[in-house]
């Protein structure tokens, strides 16, 4: 298929469709964001940033797209996501698509000594988030008779990290929740799967120093951070039909950090 083909086949591969993004204001969520807008797809900007929410919808409806931000969306609160739902259906008419890609980092410190308080944070957001958005997403896709999703991983929801506990637990919770959910919905229509990013050049990077970052970049055998567009990619793949055989999967996308 010609290069041009690819590039129209791709402009029209999510026309009809409606997603929901969640911290999609930016990095990763963002590139998820626009990578399905370019696809044709309706898309619904939810974060914790409602301001930077607003602004990406926006961006992507001057750019000619289909877009709206909904209220600011906490994900350690349920009845958030149940209003983000709702918002995509009453606003476009449905909820197709959905990836739940909100999260948080955390502190680094070593398992007996990490701040309890950090601990509660970092699972609620980064875990009881995506349970939460599937609570809300999965009725509405089953009622439908089809949806796509894709939740959001890590490397580090395979890998253990050292003074990362509460984000690798959540992280491998993320995949434990992705493979059940997929095989409870998969005879309803719905796909579900997870993706498991490298270290990503985004705003959760912005405070590490330069040698940190050197360190980090050094992790991964292609010798540099992975972009928030290469993430975001591969959720497209997995949330189209090119990928209607793929169910309950976690997929890397790590530059050969898992391969060592």
């Amino acid at each position: 298929m010609s290069d041009h083909v690819n590039t129209l086949a791709r402009a029209v591969e999510f026309t009809g469709r409606t997603s929901l993004v969640t911290g999609a204001a930016s990095g990763i969520g963002l590139a998820v964001a626009e990578r399905l807008a370019a696809g044709g797809a309706a898309v619904v900007i939810a974060d914790h940033n409602a301001e930077g929410a607003r602004a990406a919808a926006d961006k992507l409806v001057s750019a000619g797209a289909h877009a709206a931000a909904t209220p600011r969306v906490d994900v350690t609160d349920p009845t958030h996501l149940e209003s983000a739902v709702r918002f995509a259906v009453d606003t476009f008419g449905s909820l197709d698509l959905a990836v739940n890609n909100a999260g948080i980092a955390g502190p680094t410190l070593p398992t007996g000594e990490h701040d309890i308080v950090a601990w509660n944070e970092v699972i609620a957001t980064n875990l009881s988030g995506v349970f939460y958005s599937l609570r809300y997403e999965l009725p509405v896709m089953a009622a439908q008779g089809a949806g796509a999703i894709v939740n959001v991983a890590s490397i580090l929801g395979t890998n253990g990290f050292a003074g990362s506990p509460a984000y690798v637990a959540a992280k491998h919770g993320v995949v434990g929740l992705t493979k059940t959910a997929a095989l409870e919905y998969a005879s309803r229509g719905i796909r579900i799967n997870a993706v498991g990013p490298g270290f990503i050049d985004t705003p959760l990077l912005a405070d590490a120093s330069g040698a940190e970052r050197e360190q980090l970049v050094a992790l991964h055998p292609q010798g540099r951070f992975g972009s928030p567009g290469e993430v975001a990619e591969l959720i497209a793949f997995l949330l189209s039909d090119r990928a209607s055989f793929i169910q309950g999967s976690y997929h890397l996308v790590d530059g050969g950090y898992s391969a060592q």
